[in-house]
């Protein structure tokens, strides 16, 4: 199997990952931040680095629980909250969304569980307008490649900070910001329903996908190449595939074109209109 390296340079990671959350919130008028905190380290991460970037004060961290949430992932949220000196709020969406979950019973639970992230997300959305703060995304590189992210959902936000970090990566980051252990080393789950985590729904953990993706897409291997350096066929072929299932998710959507100057087409950058 070839050896392969995801190692980051987190002081240097830090210093860029803030400053960037500064100058994009700052140049779109913004000084302040909505984050929804779920207690798992990737949200854990994405408030840390927005408390250190605008401080504490300017940031609003909101929890938003359901009836069958977990207690622990309220606990270590509050843990997140104190230790990056944040403000908070907690909203709980189990009234706003079982209407709909009695109005449909055959739901399964990828529906309930997406309903749930567009909610959260509402919510988000609600609290950008009254805080006056843009929503920081907290989705990491290796969900995003595997569109393992509900759209319009837990995928919505204005910024993403931890969006170009594989999970592994993102491990790394988080110790050296002092996340607190127990998030640290919990199984990670979106808590949709009891007994739901990431890697289960996945059927691999993080650890063997972050080497695969990196070599598809930083290194630019092909499958067949992957496949050559040590990894199963069949775990190729079945990431591959998702990955290209998912790139919908990955993209605004298409617009049909009509002009010359087509959103998306030829139009992909800010123009200074003033004098």
């Amino acid at each position: 199997m070839k050896i392969v390296d995801l190692t980051i340079n987190t002081d240097l990671t830090r210093r860029i990952l803030t400053g960037f959350i500064r100058s994009e919130i700052t140049r779109m008028g913004f000084s302040r931040a909505v984050i929804g905190l779920s207690g798992g380290i990737d949200s854990a991460v994405s408030c840390f680095l927005a408390a250190e970037a605008l401080g504490g004060e300017n940031v609003l961290a909101v929890r938003m629980p359901y009836r069958t949430s977990s207690a622990d992932s309220l606990e270590d949220a509050q843990k997140v909250i104190e230790a990056a000196g944040v403000q908070s709020l907690t909203v709980e969406i189990t009234p706003m969304v079982e209407p709909l979950f009695q109005r449909f019973p055959e739901m399964d639970n990828m529906r309930r569980g997406n309903i749930m992230a567009r909610q959260r997300m509402i919510i988000l959305y609600d609290q950008s307008a009254a805080f006056n703060g843009l929503v920081v995304g907290t989705g990491n590189k290796t969900e995003i490649l595997l569109g393992y992210t509900t759209l319009y959902g837990d995928s919505a936000c204005a910024l993403n900070p931890i969006g170009d970090l594989y999970k592994t990566q993102l491990r790394q980051l988080a110790e050296a910001l002092g996340v607190p252990e127990s998030i640290r080393r919990k199984a990670p789950s979106a808590d949709l329903w009891a007994g739901q985590t990431d890697e289960g729904e996945l059927g691999y953990t993080y650890a063997e996908v972050d080497r695969l993706l990196y070599l598809l897409v930083d290194q630019r291997y092909t499958p067949q190449e992957c496949i050559e350096a040590g990894f199963e066929p069949s775990f190729v072929h079945r990431v591959v595939e998702r990955m290209r299932r998912n790139q919908f998710k990955r993209i605004l959507p298409p617009i049909a074109k009509l002009s010359n100057r087509t959103i998306g087409y030829d139009f992909l950058y800010l123009r200074d209109w003033g004098t």
